[in-house]
């Protein structure tokens, strides 16, 4: 699969993550405790609404992001990210 559609589909995947609360708070109580889970979390995720996506690639997405809460959101779970 190329680079360009996998890059799309962390955006998407951000975009259906971010549109659920729930989803959302949970995988951040995960990121804090447990980072390198919350980012298999979210590639599980990925690979089960048919988007899915790497590690990196989900990195790469986050750290172009300019949304403030997913910024702080960052800051607190870079260890393992």
């Amino acid at each position: 699969m190329n680079n360009f559609l996998m890059s799309g589909n962390a955006a998407k995947l951000y975009k259906l993550i971010n549109a659920d609360p729930v989803k959302k708070q949970d995988l951040f109580r995960q990121a804090l405790q447990n980072p390198k889970g919350a980012m298999e979390s979210i590639c599980a995720l990925g690979n089960e609404v048919n988007l899915p996506v790497t590690p990196d690639e989900v990195k790469e997405y986050l750290s172009n992001v300019d949304d403030l809460e997913t910024k702080q959101w960052l800051m607190k779970a870079r260890g393992g990210l």
